[in-house]
């Protein structure tokens, strides 16, 4: 839910010995730096951000006014950062190849062979076991299947579908919104439906659909701004078999479109009219921007609609979490 060291020149050898006390105090902090670069680009804090308040929102729907632990929650939110982090590495190792061709995705550490694969594929596996192992401790197996289903999905299917199929994105789009499944099931959602509380199951389903439905427009916008880059490196977006942008904003427009009635649907249990209102905005607003990219199909309004999705992201999650439905 996704940024060089330098040899030394041989005509200034001599100066080196003058200042290499200089030279070794800068060299930590630059170290630290390219560290800390390093570890952003692998683990893409800001699609794991995205990723955590949709597992929130999905804790706080199902349970209503029922107090969940505070730190119970806090191990699974930090198990699904794992997970999430386990996810984005393996896609950079399976697409190190095209990440080269790609400027900006070239600097990403497996991809310029600043970290190598085997060490990569390491620390996929221990965040991948630590994050499933604090879930299941937190909240028991199913949301830690919920998130290890998610992975398989990501990483199997929907990364290698990149290279064969413009489909990757309805693909990714399930991907996406599964992590709602990781907090129903931690709020122990399938009992509270058999139970007749039904309420809690709607929402949820709701904004699972609301979030499938949200990725195209975004998804969309990305890759009419990078579809040549992602054309050089032989990916097949909509947007690199059609150049013209027409089925990529008819994509986003229809989708946008769904997301107004859907999202309302997260106001039912609660019936509150604040979350109506806030979901009906910020579902409207985005339908608007992709009505603008579907007609002028050019970088700047899709830029826009890039910018406007994640707003609408916030503000649908942010309602969902501050009026949640009342048990």
């Amino acid at each position: 839910m996704t940024l060089p060291t330098l040899a030394p020149s041989p005509s200034v050898a001599v100066a080196a010995p003058v200042i290499a006390v200089e030279a070794d105090t800068l060299a930590a902090p630059a170290g630290l730096a390219t560290i800390a670069a390093d570890c952003s680009r692998l683990v893409r804090p800001r699609i794991a951000l995205m990723v955590l308040v949709t597992v929130l929102a999905s804790l706080w729907l199902t349970a209503g006014t029922d107090r969940l632990p505070p730190d119970r929650v806090a191990w699974l939110l930090l198990g699904t950062a794992l997970v999430a982090a386990s996810s984005s590495i393996a896609n950079q190792i399976i697409e190190r190849d095209t990440d080269r061709l790609m400027p900006r995705t070239a600097k990403r550490p497996i991809a310029s062979g600043r970290l190598g694969v085997a060490r990569a594929w390491w620390i996929t596996a221990l965040t991948l076991v630590a994050g499933l192992a604090l879930e299941a401790w937190a909240f028991g197996w199913q949301p830690a299947a919920a998130a290890l289903a998610t992975w398989l999905l990501y990483v199997l299917i929907y990364t290698p579908l990149k290279r064969t199929t413009p489909l990757n994105t309805a693909v990714g789009a399930v991907a996406g919104a599964m992590p709602v499944a990781i907090g129903w099931l931690a709020a122990d959602g399938p009992r509270r439906l058999a139970d007749g509380d039904a309420s809690a199951a709607l929402a949820v389903a709701a904004l699972g659909t609301v979030l499938y439905l949200w990725q195209f427009p975004h998804f969309m916008a990305i890759a009419w701004l990078y579809r040549h880059h992602y054309a050089a490196a032989g990916l097949r977006m909509l947007t690199v078999d059609d150049p013209t942008g027409l089925r990529a904003a008819g994509q986003s427009l229809a989708a946008a479109l769904a997301m107004i009635p859907v999202s309302l649907v997260l106001a039912v249990p609660s019936g509150g009219v604040r979350l109506f209102l806030a979901a009906a905005v910020a579902a409207i607003v985005y339908a608007a921007a992709s009505v603008r990219f579907a007609i002028r199909r050019d970088d700047r309004s899709a830029r826009g609609l890039l910018m406007v999705s994640i707003g609408t992201l916030l503000a649908v999650l942010s309602a969902a979490i501050a009026f949640p439905p009342v048990s």
